[in-house]
This record gives structure tokens, C-alpha cells and sequence, in this order.
């Protein structure tokens, strides 16, 4: 008689926390390219993935820059609904009191509207899809010839007045909140105030506005600080040059909330173009240390920068690898399809991670970078879950770690 012996093999249990353009490039690269390596879970406060490049849009009543999971993830993920109140030393504990083990995490969280004048009176952000909600609620209810401000010289600040301008069929004046040389734009730039009833104050004067969108710079959430984890003093979470938590070595970063060192990414700027990549090797760098092998540093170059204008109108800006501008641009009605095209390609190569590319980095010097050496205390008691965590955890050393001190 022949026994046939069957051998169980425990997958890894990965736990990627946030739904955004790296969290699900990230998952989705797992769960394709290591199905026989690891169980992927992706924990998210909705079930819903939101285009944050299509918020301003949204909010003009022009697109729905929302769409299911459920029809976005590898059909080997499993997805949580629910919002990560800590990160503990092997698993991730949730809002509604429930906890998930991990073996390794990806942390995805993303950024948000930094603070400001959001939330004051008769102000809205379009940083987030509750804000853009909102925003797109409010102007529903302007009456015609209503005043619209739009505070911010961005990229976001530039796209927002455009859209709500287009949409409405009237004049929407933009307040632009910059540095002297940081963004050209006709006009007056005057610096915001805190808000009266009926507008804002300016370094300029008063400035009527029966509606005023904040699309100013962007912050990061806490949970890596509130969890004991190694953070700038912008509060992202300190990594190698292979997205690897610095000290916590079953802990990997990507997206916007997260900052390696600066010979490899000085260049990355938050925005879906430096996102997705990062999630993609993020994943290769959670799969290689599940195999025990010595991670690879990143390499993620720029092409360019695409705002849309409305409907039919954009600008788009052709850049180096480092994200400096080169001499071509184009703009117009052919920069507004181009912007179009780009913004459904990323929804495209989500679905596809086996086949995603990214340009490589420029060329990075090994130096000493801006990162803090030290992370910030918590503002308040605050027990560090991290503490204890082995910072070689069951791989070999890699690379360089603590490349930033």
C-alpha cells in the first residue's frame, strides 16, 4: 500500500492598510505574483476605491471619481472594511474592536488636506471624497452670479477653480496660498486668513466669497506615530531605500504617507505617479522578504506633470526622471485628452500589476539625506505597541537601513 503524504504550507499573511492607487497596486501585485506565498488582506475604511486624481472634478458635478473594490482588487484579496486604530506588533487593531494578524504590512495610508482653513465656516476641502462631497453639495445650492475663492497655487488650487469655473458658466477667483516663485499665475497672490462669514481676509484686503475651497498642501494621518513607529517630522513613516520600515523590518511603506531616503527619493512628490510604483515595489519587497532575500532599492522616475483645465482645456509639462521641467509642454484641447488618458490608464494598471512598468530613477547618490535621525514624540501618553518588535525579524540585513541618519 502507497501513502501519499501531503505537506500543508503555511501562506504569509499579508495585511496592506489603505485602498488607495499604491495600497491596491500593492495588494493586487501580491496576490498575483505571489499566490502560492502569501493570504492578502487590504483593511479600508469604504469599500469604495476613490480617484483622487478626479476629486475636483467630483466636486464640480462633472464625473464620479468612486467605484467598487469589489471590482478593482485581485479576486484573491480579501477586503476589511474598517479603519486601523493602531498597528500592534503582529497585527493591526480596528475600530470596531476586532484585530487582524499579520506577517508582514504594507502601510498605504496616503495623505489628506493639510490643516488649514478647512472645516472653518463656509469653507470646503477637495483634498478627500467626504470633502468633495460636500464641496459638490454646496455649490449645487449657490444661487446664480455666487462668489467662488479657491485657496491654493497648486496643481490642485490651479484644477479645482478651472473645473467648478467651467462647470458653473461663471468666473470662479482663485486666492493663490504660495511662495514667491514657487507657481506663476496671473493675478494677485494674495495669502489667506482665517474666514468671516461672508469671505476671507488677505494680506490684500477682504475678498467676498459665498463659497471658499481650501486646496491647500497635504498632510499625512498619524497612525504611524500614534503606533511607535520611526516618523518624519511631517509624520511620514521612515523607510530604506527598499521601502522597508527603518527598525521594524516586517513593516514595508508606500504612497504618499511614507519617505525613504533622499538619494533615492528626494524627486517623488505625492501624487498617483510616484503612488503606484511604490506600491508595486513595495510588494516585490514584501515577497523578497518572505523568501529571505535582500530586497532591492527603489528606482522610480517622473515624466511629467498634467493639470486639467475643464473639459477641453489642460497643460501638461514633460519633466526629467528628477521631476525638473524640459523644454516641451503642450496644452490646449490635446492636453486634456492626454490628462484623460492617463488618468484611466491608472485604473487600468491596477488591474494589471503583472504587466506594470515604471520608468527607472535617476541616477542617486548614496548621501546623507534631510530625513529627521529622531521621530517626534506623540503629542500625548502614548504606549509604543513597536517597542518590542524584532528590527531583523527572521531575514538577513538589508541594504540601508538607516541610510537617513
Amino acid at each position: 500500500m502507497t501513502t501519499i503524504r501531503s505537506e500543508v504550507v503555511a501562506l504569509a499573511r499579508v495585511v496592506v492598510v489603505g485602498a488607495g492607487y499604491a495600497g491596491v497596486m500593492a495588494a493586487n501585485r501580491l496576490a498575483a505574483v505571489g499566490r502560492s506565498k502569501v493570504r492578502v488582506t487590504v483593511v479600508n475604511p469604504r469599500p469604495e476605491f476613490v480617484e483622487r486624481v478626479r476629486l475636483h472634478e467630483h466636486a464640480a458635478g462633472e464625473s464620479h471619481a468612486v467605484r467598487p473594490l469589489s471590482g478593482l482588487l485581485h479576486r484573491d484579496v480579501r477586503l476589511r472594511t474598517a479603519t486601523v486604530d493602531v498597528i500592534e506588533k503582529r497585527s493591526v487593531r480596528l475600530d470596531d474592536g476586532d484585530a487582524v494578524a499579520f506577517d508582514y504590512l504594507l502601510y498605504a495610508v496616503g495623505s489628506t488636506s493639510a490643516r488649514g482653513l478647512a472645516g472653518s465656516e463656509n469653507v470646503w476641502s477637495v483634498a478627500d471624497l467626504d470633502g468633495a462631497d460636500a464641496l459638490r453639495t454646496r455649490l449645487r445650492q449657490l444661487p446664480p452670479g455666487a462668489r467662488v475663492v479657491v485657496i491654493g497655487g497648486g496643481l490642485t488650487g490651479i484644477e479645482s477653480a478651472a473645473e467648478i469655473a467651467a462647470a458653473r458658466r461663471r468666473r470662479s477667483r482663485a486666492c493663490l496660498r504660495c511662495s514667491p516663485g514657487s507657481t506663476r499665475a496671473a493675478g494677485r497672490r494674495p495669502s489667506a486668513r482665517p474666514t468671516r462669514p461672508d469671505g476671507i481676509e488677505t494680506d490684500a484686503g477682504p475678498l467676498p466669497s459665498d463659497c471658499t475651497v481650501w486646496a491647500g498642501s497635504f498632510d499625512v494621518p498619524d497612525l504611524a506615530l500614534r503606533s511607535g513607529l520611526p516618523v518624519t517630522s511631517d509624520g511620514r513613516l521612515r523607510t530604506d531605500d527598499a521601502l522597508v520600515c527603518v527598525h521594524h523590518r516586517r513593516i514595508v511603506g508606500a504612497g504618499d504617507a511614507v519617505a525613504p531616503p533622499g538619494h533615492v527619493g528626494a524627486h517623488l512628490r505625492m501624487s498617483c505617479q510616484a503612488a503606484m510604483p511604490m506600491g508595486a515595489h513595495g510588494a516585490d519587497t514584501v515577497l523578497a522578504l518572505i523568501r529571505g532575500e535582500r530586497p532591492a532599492p527603489i528606482s522610480i522616475g517622473m515624466a511629467g506633470q498634467a493639470i486639467s483645465l475643464g473639459r477641453r482645456d489642460g497643460f501638461i509639462q514633460a519633466t526629467h526622471r528628477d521631476d525638473t521641467p524640459r523644454a516641451s509642454a503642450l496644452s490646449g484641447r490635446v492636453a486634456a485628452l492626454l490628462k484623460e488618458r492617463v488618468c484611466r490608464y491608472t485604473v487600468t494598471a491596477m488591474r494589471f500589476p503583472r504587466a506594470y512598468r515604471w520608468l527607472p530613477g535617476p541616477p542617486s547618490t548614496p548621501t546623507p539625506t534631510s530625513i529627521p535621525t529622531s521621530a517626534p514624540k506623540p503629542t500625548q501618553p502614548n504606549p509604543t505597541p513597536n517597542a518590542d518588535f524584532d528590527p531583523t525579524g527572521t531575514t538577513r540585513p538589508h541594504g540601508s537601513e538607516g541610510a537617513s541618519s
